[in-house]
């Protein structure tokens, strides 16, 4: 008969197995997220599953969402549309790539923050100085991350059987769901044993998702191309075409790939030492002093590096943007049918270059939403980590300190809205659209109280619950896209539906700024925000 513990040398008892306590460890480190992303991405399809009879019922309904799916630039943003006279189809079309991009941040996010960050934060020091030796603890939490995208992709395909889709097409989509989380899983682990540092791994991985991302954008949009999405993790799971061919060699090939990943992250995280990297960090360097002149300046020199990279992923969207919103005008002017059922699929005043513009724009709110929340968490992750000690060592205040970190993030937030403003002015104006640069900029700032509610959410939970910090910050942006997106689904109550700070959105530059909405959600960021620094003030430092 075995035990569970064995009695240590000095009367304490200890996991006989200490593999399992590490699994036990990384699982309990990832219940609470990983539960909340499966049922986001398996609740998903089935709401807009459920919508597809009212939305397509009419075939004249169906052949112009069809015509508008095929167009090049609907096809680059949505991707190519496949098997529309499904539900299933529909459905994929649809979501299909938000849920897949959503499921993937997820696992990169997940992934550094439970190996790099732990390990970073001397949390994993304890870990191996036992029995159980670097390669087995990454190899453990690596296992306990994958049941999560396995899970998620079986979830995704029962939901799909249970709406009655064609079980083929549901199990292709579900497995290659799964299949693009474990590949951004492998992705990341990869990352978090190259580099010594969890912002760099982060970095890294989330450059190759926009690669990717993009890369599948390209192949959908310009036919010749299109063997660019063999090369895309997405474009892969593009090429499986469920409800239509269901193949399974793209799927397979994905797979191959995250196996291979998963293999070179083993090998890597046996030939490093601990708190180490495969790249090395420079011996030497000369000093670098710039932005070291106060704390408010040294807010910002630690948002520059994470600002830029997000700048170059939100930009690059938003000339994408501008340049098809021309073509997909162009379209709708000429066929006003096409138009009113574009309305009644989701996509409403798509006929204007400001309807187009401002439909997009109210989507801008959740990467920028989502800098803020990860801005706020990297400085709870700093003070947890105890990089902030001289720091709250010195004569400078708690509220001074946060303050600062909060004008930072808010000024790297007006930096975002504002280079995605000037990217579609740019797009339309070069394909000989007719949109100023002052109503691009205003349609862009129109999302900035959605914007303020994240950064107050994620302040006030810095304050009171750090731990709490991320989920809160997401909750504005991120739930409330996704709360409006279901009331609308599920025909909802309208007071459901006006709980989402997105339903208080004019589509700006189409009409005018409701005011009121707007000072309404400044004044609720901004009373959150400053809750927040007071409940920093007085609780004791983590870490």
């Amino acid at each position: 008969m075995s035990t569970r513990t064995v009695a240590s040398a000095i009367g304490l008892s200890v996991p006989a197995d200490p593999g399992r306590a590490v699994t036990r460890l990384a699982v309990r480190q990832l219940r609470r997220s990983g539960l909340i992303v499966l049922a986001l991405v398996a609740s998903m399809p089935a709401l807009v599953a459920s919508t597809y009879t009212s939305v397509m019922a009419d075939p004249a309904a169906a052949g112009s969402i069809a015509t508008l799916a095929a167009n090049p630039a609907i096809r680059t943003l949505f991707g190519e549309p496949i098997a529309l006279d499904q539900a299933g189809g529909f459905t994929v079309w649809r979501v299909g790539t938000f849920l897949a991009v959503l499921l993937a941040a997820w696992a990169i996010l997940a992934t550094t923050r439970i190996t790099r960050g732990e390990e970073d934060a001397g949390r994993w020091d304890v870990l191996l100085a036992g029995r159980a030796t670097l390669r087995e603890v990454v190899v453990r939490h690596l296992a306990a991350i994958v049941i999560v995208p396995v899970a998620t992709g079986v979830a995704v395909a029962v939901v799909l059987l249970l709406a009655g889709t064609d079980p083929a097409g549901a199990a292709v989509h579900g497995a290659g769901i799964g299949v693009l989380g474990l590949f951004f899983v492998a992705v990341a682990g990869l990352a978090a044993q190259v580099f010594p540092a969890r912002a760099a791994a982060t970095g890294t991985a989330v450059a190759v998702l926009g690669t990717a991302l993009l890369t599948r954008m390209i192949g959908d949009g310009l036919t010749g191309l299109g063997w660019l999405r063999w090369l895309s993790p997405f474009g892969l799971l593009a090429l499986s075409e469920p409800y239509a061919r269901n193949r399974v060699l793209p799927l397979l090939i994905l797979l191959a790939a995250a196996v291979l990943l998963a293999g070179a992250t083993i090998a890597a995280a046996g030939r490093r030492d601990v708190r180490g990297g495969l790249a090395g960090v420079a011996g030497g360097r000369r000093p670098r002093l710039l932005l070291l002149s106060g704390v408010g300046a040294f807010a910002v020199r630690r948002m520059l590096r994470p600002l830029t990279g997000w700048a170059l992923g939100i930009g690059a969207y938003y000339l994408l943007i501008g340049f098809t919103t021309v073509s997909v005008t162009e379209l709708l002017t000429d066929n006003p049918a096409l138009a009113e059922e574009a309305a009644r699929a989701g996509f409403t005043a798509l006929g204007a270059v400001e309807g187009f513009a401002a439909t997009l724009f109210a989507l801008l709110a959740l990467p920028v939403g989502g800098f803020t929340t990860v801005r706020v968490s990297a400085f709870v992750a700093a003070e947890n980590s105890r990089h902030l000690t001289l720091l709250t060592a010195q004569p400078v205040t708690r509220i001074r300190l946060l303050a600062a970190e909060i004008a930072a993030t808010a000024g790297g937030a007006m930096a975002l809205v504002s280079i995605a403003g000037l990217a579609v002015w740019a797009g339309i104006t070069a394909t000989g659209g007719d949109l100023t640069w002052l109503a691009a900029l205003g349609g862009a700032w129109n999302t900035l109280p959605v914007v303020l509610l994240s950064l107050g959410a994620a302040t006030l939970a810095a304050g009171w619950a750090p731990r709490a910090a991320a989920l809160a910050g997401s909750l504005p942006a991120t739930g409330g896209f996704l709360l409006l997106v279901i009331a609308d689904s599920a025909g909802a109550p309208a007071w459901l539906r006006e709980l989402s700070p997105f339903a208080h959105l004019e589509p700006v530059p189409l009409t005018a700024v409701d005011w009121t909405s707007t000072l309404i959600m400044i004044t609720l960021g901004v009373a959150m925000g400053v809750a927040g620094v007071l409940g920093y003030r007085r609780r004791d430092l983590q870490g």
